[in-house]
């Protein structure tokens, strides 16, 4: 692992330690202790934050990813109303066009007389009928021949207006099949822009889990820091519950020779005050002892 905890620097310290060494080297060895402590945790704690910024880089990315994500989602969603739209606008125009062909089919305005002809036609005849004198058959026959003539025409004319409606139903084709176009122009715009925000989601959690695995590496190293920085504060403690040992023992130590001094003050007093007593003469010196005992 990278800016791994530089083992030379950790202070350790053994049992055995604690038991042989003196108070000064145990001194030393508890501010060693806790110097080393102090950097440990300090080393934990800008890893830490490290580690803290990294995790609301990765929070931020994934909410970036989940913005791109639901822009996609909308952006697909009118692209199938779109298609949809289309669709039916596709199918609407295809009938129509069929209906066009059909129409196309049934009218045949080419064939046969042209209207002017037929009229022509038709007036000759009504002026045969009024100017010259006919038999019954002949006037019969003539009769018939007009009323053909005028069938044929209406026919013609009828033709003629649907030729208008043919016309009509073209352009509504054309009409419907351009708002069809322009619905598929809208779908393969918003497919592209959808793409867009989903390549951006992908990019933006490909971030994420990258991020993520620093972050998740640099607590790695905040939990190095922070356990070898506990140990370290263990072992100071152990240092200073050791050097408490070793005051109290001095203390101990310095109390029974203050009392062995004392006693033995008062026993030689004591001698002294016997002679005195016998009637020896005393010394300044003497005297002096026995004024600190209380003998005198």
């Amino acid at each position: 692992m990278a800016d791994s905890i530089d083992e030379f620097k950790n202070v350790s310290i053994t049992d055995e330690d604690l038991e042989t060494k003196s108070k000064g080297e145990l001194i030393k060895l508890a501010g060693q202790l806790r110097d080393r402590r102090n950097d440990l945790n300090q080393m934990a704690s800008e890893r830490a934050s490290k580690r803290d910024d990294l995790n609301a880089e990765t929070r931020e990315k994934v909410d970036e990813a989940q913005h791109h994500r639901e822009k996609r989602d909308e952006l697909n969603d009118e692209v199938q109303e779109h298609k949809e739209k289309r669709n039916e606008l596709n199918a609407e125009a295809n009938e129509l066009f069929e209906k066009v062909e059909q129409m196309k089919d049934e009218l045949k305005l080419d064939e046969g007389k042209d209207i002017e002809q037929l009229e022509e036609e038709i007036e000759d005849l009504e002026f045969k009928q009024q100017t010259e004198v006919l038999d019954a058959d002949d006037e019969r026959e003539l009769i018939e021949k007009i009323e053909t003539k005028r069938e044929k025409l209406q026919e013609k004319k009828n033709k003629l207006d649907q030729n208008d409606e043919l016309e009509e139903f073209e352009a509504k084709a054309k009409e419907v099949r351009a708002k069809a176009s322009e619905h598929h122009q809208q779908v393969t715009d918003l497919a592209d822009e959808a793409q867009e925000h989903h390549n951006s989601m992908i990019e933006a959690y490909r971030e994420a889990d990258d991020i993520r695995d620093e972050a998740d590496e640099m607590h790695e190293k905040f939990v190095e820091a922070q356990e070898a920085a506990d140990q370290h504060h263990e072992d100071f403690v152990r240092v200073q519950k050791r050097l408490r040992e070793l005051d109290k023992e001095e203390e101990e130590a310095e109390r029974e020779a203050r009392e062995e001094e004392q006693e033995a003050a008062r026993e030689e007093a004591e001698e002294i005050y016997q002679k005195f007593k016998e009637g020896e003469t005393l010394d300044t010196e003497d005297l002096m002892k026995l004024q600190k005992t209380g003998l005198l």
